[in-house]
């Protein structure tokens, strides 16, 4: 197996971004997979490695990327060093990051060999789910989405409310990290943007113009984005398929630092649904 990790996309004028490959190296060419983490995540958090050794492993070509302004840096890609780019994200900036990373992974002549472009499935866990589920509307490329967990709607979301009038006043507001302790900002740039921008931000109108095979993965119990939402995004597209996983959590029991070999079971069903969902879809297509 091919794994190249820390890859950097340098952009003018923008924040990089760094990225990972898995992939086999021997033929055929590989339905492309990218994946991308949720609000306080990253791309090395908990179990994630080795989801993407299991796709590549089941013959896809998996990329996996920090969003430009997780907080993460080139250097220190895990966790949150850089603060400050992390309070000056916003949902813009992440579909703005994607687009660029599926541009430089079509585009480009280095993986040529290895990536079937015909296929290009979108994952995103929690917030993920959601910048997932509003690149696939807009993007005629994307032929496969799969919510892990994902968020049906950005407005209610902690980044977007609150008190509003002390928010523009202090410019800044902060939610605790409850792993690393951090009280990690939110520049008020953050509501003018989800304002801004608000009707292509709508999940619900993007949920329901999607017309490609559309998977959606949740733990009944998951007491950080509520059942209730992968049930509301089933329901604007009844077309979806709705997969439900018992006695688990937000993160499918994984945890940072994951050290074991093995994927906790949950996660491992949610990746083992995943996979098959995609191939069954593409053998029926």
């Amino acid at each position: 197996m091919i794994i190249e990790k820390n890859k950097v996309l340098h952009r003018p004028q923008q924040k990089p971004v760094v990225w990972d490959v898995f992939y086999q190296e021997s033929p055929p060419k590989k339905p492309l997979v990218v994946f991308c983490h949720g609000y306080k995540g990253f791309k090395d958090w908990g179990a994630w490695d080795l989801v993407a050794k299991a796709f590549a492993q089941a013959g896809f070509f998996f990329v996996k990327f920090n969003f430009s302004h997780n907080g993460g840096t080139v250097e220190q890609p895990i966790d949150f060093p850089d603060l400050n780019a992390f309070g000056e994200n916003n949902y813009s900036k992440e579909l703005k990051d994607l687009d660029d990373v599926l541009n430089c992974l079509l585009n480009q002549d280095t993986y040529t060999d290895h990536i079937d472009a015909s296929t290009l499935i979108l994952i995103g866990h929690s917030r993920g789910g959601g910048i997932v589920t509003l690149k696939s509307a807009e993007d005629s490329r994307i032929t496969h989405l799969i919510s892990w967990a994902g968020v049906c709607d950005f407005g209610k979301r902690t980044a977007t409310i609150g008190d509003l009038d002390e928010w523009k006043k202090e410019g800044v507001k902060y939610v605790m990290n409850g792993r690393t302790k951090q009280m990690m900002p939110h520049f008020y740039q953050f509501y003018v943007d989800f304002k801004e921008n608000e009707e292509r931000l709508h999940i619900e109108s993007a949920t329901k113009q999607i017309d490609i095979p559309h998977l959606i993965v949740h733990a009944e119990g998951d007491p950080s984005v509520k059942f209730e939402e992968a049930q509301a995004l089933h329901t604007w597209n009844p077309n979806s398929v709705l997969y439900p996983i018992k006695d688990s959590d937000h993160v499918f029991d994984a945890r940072h630092p994951w050290d074991k070999d093995e994927m906790p079971a949950a996660l491992a069903d949610v990746v083992e649904q995943s996979i098959r969902f995609v191939s069954e879809t593409l053998h029926t297509q």
